[in-house]
Parts: structure tokens; C-alpha cells; sequence
């Protein structure tokens, strides 16, 4: 092992460590002392290096605020002022893997890349990201990602636009997705899963530039975060590059951010949901009919 329990390098403390056979690492769980943000980094000699920086964000509503934060937090921060930096690291990178994905939970920035060099930078663009996004100085990208007002004329309808707003429609569109929402919103009412925290189109409009930064504020500090390391690299260097130029200018703090347990579990029910179909189809054979039962952790 390249660490003992109780090392501290570069502001981080390992905390646990063993060998996972199954997938031929080290692993090393560490806990940056100042800023309170979690590691894990699995050594072997993979050379596809992977990072990724999570947040457990757990809505409260359906406005969409964790995903439209998603798309948000990649248009642009303070070391990379460009307009969509995930577009053009997509054009021109060497990477492998490269995303970020919302969960009803959590939210998740994952990167991948077999060059040293295109690793470190695409680590740089998403750690900027995360901490010091251009969205939170500039409403406009609330707008572009999030909703905005849309007039084409005079004389045409005020309408509602928006990067999620529009991919949300979509989502929300088929029978199936509309069902398994309700099924959420009934199984677990008094939970972040009872929400939809990509965002309901009938909801989403109403998401104000204050409520929007507020939840950055709130979610996106190391203390609620999660960092992945895998892969054979140079991990001192990684770990100096982290706490130097991010976590070392944050102070630990209480982010409340917990999961409820749905209690107690809602009794039986039968609930109808409409879906929409074209004009011309008719309603014959369009009934569908699910099941879904919530079971509490105790049940084995």
C-alpha cells in the first residue's frame, strides 16, 4: 500500500484502506481536513484515469433547480469564461468519458482520459466549474439553460423556452415516464424521490434567479461532495493540484443535504395519471396498468 491509515498528504487524511480483489486496486478512503470533502482513489494500473465530483442534492420541489444547475455550472467560470467550455472540451479533447448527470439524489460530474496532460485539464475545467460558475454572477444562463419568456412577434403567444424546460417536455412525454413520476410522487410524498429533480415543464417557470443561486450555495461546497479517483497516475500531484488550487480555500461546514426515509410507507392506493395522444388516434387499447410496491429497509 502507497498510504497508511492516518497519513496526511496534502490536506488529506487517510481514513480507511484495503485491497479490492475483484478489481485489483488499493483503495484508499480520505478525508481533506480543512474544506471536509471525501475521496476516494482506487490505485492499480489501469491506465484510463477517471475523476468525478459529486453532490448529493436532494430537492424539495419539482422546478428542475439540480439539473438546470447541471447544465449551468459547465457555461462558462472564473479560470474559463467561455460560453460552453463542455462543448469545446467535447470537440477537442483526448478523453474517453466526459459528463455530468443528475440523479433524483445526487449530481455528478465524471471525467475520463488515457493522457496525463488532457486528464489534469479536464480536471481543472470541472473542479472551476463546480466552485465558481459564471451562472451564479449572470441570470442570462438561468435563462438559456433553465426558462425564459419567448415572443417571435407581435402578434404571436407568449411562450416558455429553455435548454431543460424543452428536454424535460420530452422526457415527460411518454406514457411510461409520466406513470413511473406519479408512482414516485405517491410511493414517496415526504422525500427528494417524490419530487422530479430534472424538472416538470409545469413547474420548471417558476424557478426564480435567487432560489436557483441559493441552491448552489446550499449543495455545491466540498463538505457535501464526493471525489472519485481511479486509475494509475502520479496521485501526490493530483492531490496537491486539488487542495492548492480548490479545497484549501474552503472551510469545513454542516451542509444538511439527508435523505428521508419515506414514513410511514403510504397504504394501498389506485391512482390515475392522463397522458397525451395525437388528435386523430383513437382511445381504444391506450389504458396501461402498473404495480409498484415500496418496501421500507428492514424487509429481507
Amino acid at each position: 500500500m502507497k498510504f497508511n491509515n492516518g497519513d496526511i498528504i496534502h490536506g488529506f487524511r487517510v481514513t480507511n484502506l484495503s485491497h479490492i480483489q475483484e478489481v485489483d486496486s488499493d483503495a484508499y478512503l480520505m478525508q481533506h481536513e480543512r474544506s471536509g470533502a471525501r475521496l476516494l482513489y482506487l490505485a492499480n494500473n489501469d491506465d484510463n484515469k477517471v475523476f468525478f465530483i459529486s453532490f448529493r442534492t436532494t430537492p424539495d420541489n419539482s422546478k428542475g433547480t439540480p439539473h438546470i444547475m447541471e447544465h449551468s455550472t459547465l457555461c462558462g467560470s472564473r479560470k474559463f469564461p467561455l460560453k460552453e467550455p463542455f462543448v469545446e472540451l467535447a470537440k477537442g479533447s483526448l478523453n474517453t468519458f466526459l459528463n455530468a448527470i443528475t440523479w433524483p439524489d445526487k449530481t455528478m460530474y465524471p471525467i475520463a482520459s488515457r493522457n496525463d496532460k488532457d486528464f489534469h485539464n479536464l480536471m481543472d475545467v470541472y473542479l472551476d466549474a463546480v466552485f465558481y460558475p459564471d451562472c451564479l454572477k449572470n441570470p442570462q444562463i438561468l435563462m438559456q439553460e433553465g426558462w425564459h419568456y419567448e415572443l417571435d412577434n407581435v402578434d404571436a403567444p407568449l411562450t416558455y423556452n429553455g435548454v431543460v424546460y424543452n428536454e424535460m417536455k420530452g422526457a415527460l412525454s411518454s406514457p411510461e415516464a409520466i406513470m413511473e413520476d406519479k408512482a414516485m410522487e405517491e410511493l414517496f410524498p415526504d422525500t427528494t424521490y417524490g419530487v422530479e429533480s430534472g424538472g416538470d415543464p409545469e413547474v420548471i417557470p417558476t424557478l426564480s434567479f435567487r432560489e436557483f443561486s441559493e441552491f448552489h450555495r446550499r449543495f455545491y461546497h466540498p463538505s457535501n461532495s464526493y471525489i472519485y479517483l481511479y486509475g494509475d497516475m502520479d496521485i501526490d500531484e493530483t492531490l496537491k493540484f486539488i487542495d492548492q488550487e480548490y479545497l484549501s480555500h474552503f472551510d469545513a461546514r454542516n451542509v444538511y443535504s439527508a435523505v428521508k426515509t419515506q414514513s410511514p410507507l403510504p397504504k394501498r392506493k389506485i391512482v390515475e395519471a392522463p397522458f397525451g395522444i395525437s388528435e386523430n388516434e383513437s382511445l381504444e387499447k391506450k389504458t396501461i396498468h402498473a404495480l409498484y410496491i415500496a418496501l421500507n429497509d428492514h424487509i429481507t
